[in-house]
């Protein structure tokens, strides 16, 4: 059974996709149990799993795992801009939903219904202070960049001109005083001040944060690449999640 508070929240922001590599069914599970906290599973009608892309050459970013997080947020945006979606929520599979998020929902729900926005971060790293625009809810500077991108919403908008940029970046090299080739959520940051008429909210204290997992972005660390060192860590991640 889904939850009205969640449901409403949906109806606003979303449809919801989550970006997942289809042999990290370990981060499916996590993401999946994630879902039911809040009343939601990967069955639902607006859910949706994205198959992250996986390329074969870093191709001029720093690692392969930066470009295939790049190309899948770029395919997400894609994805929505091809079905017509008025605004889509992506999901990082490591994402973690607060202890507080189904009783913070409403109040969000209502404001973003109201508010102006054009880009709005659920889940954070270090979000910039900003002035408070509503119960929640601050508005960010867009030349103050924001870490992570494992939950976030954009709307059509922001989405047809996203886009285009992040197709921009694609065809520059790394460095380029124009944005070339970078981390995903550097070039959202990038969007974000070359574009200071899509108002960016955020929710302070965040709705969802990274949950501890091995990376497919970075170099593995040893720990990661040992079979039964990677059991154990994975089991300590999972507690420390907990």
């Amino acid at each position: 059974m889904t939850d009205t508070r969640t449901d409403a929240f949906l109806a606003t922001i979303g449809p919801l996709v989550v970006i997942n590599l289809a042999y990290r069914t370990d981060r499916r599970e996590e993401f999946a149990a994630q879902l039911r906290h809040i009343g939601l599973s990967l069955d639902h009608p607006l859910v949706h799993v994205f198959d992250a892309i996986r390329p074969d050459v870093a191709d001029g970013f720093p690692t392969i795992g930066t470009r295939g997080c790049f190309l899948s947020h770029l395919g997400v945006l894609r994805q929505a801009l091809a079905a017509d979606w008025a605004s889509v929520l992506i999901c990082e599979d490591d994402l973690d939903f607060t202890a507080d998020t189904l009783t913070r929902l409403p109040q969000v729900t209502a404001a973003l219904q109201t508010l102006p926005w054009a880009i709005f971060y659920g889940g954070h790293g270090e979000a910039p202070p900003g002035p408070q625009v509503a119960a929640e809810l601050v508005q960010i500077d867009p030349g103050h960049g924001i870490v992570c991108a494992h939950f976030y919403v954009v709307r059509r908008a922001a989405i047809v001109d996203l886009v285009r940029y992040l197709e921009a970046i694609l065809s520059r090299p790394p460095g380029h005083p124009d944005g070339g080739l970078m981390h995903y959520d550097g070039a959202l940051a990038w969007f974000r001040k070359a574009h200071p008429h899509h108002i960016t909210l955020a929710a302070v204290p965040p709705l969802g944060v990274q949950r501890p997992s091995r990376t497919d972005i970075h170099a593995l660390r040893w720990f990661d690449r040992w079979p039964v060192a990677r059991t154990l860590v994975s089991a300590l991640r999972r507690a420390r999640a907990r």
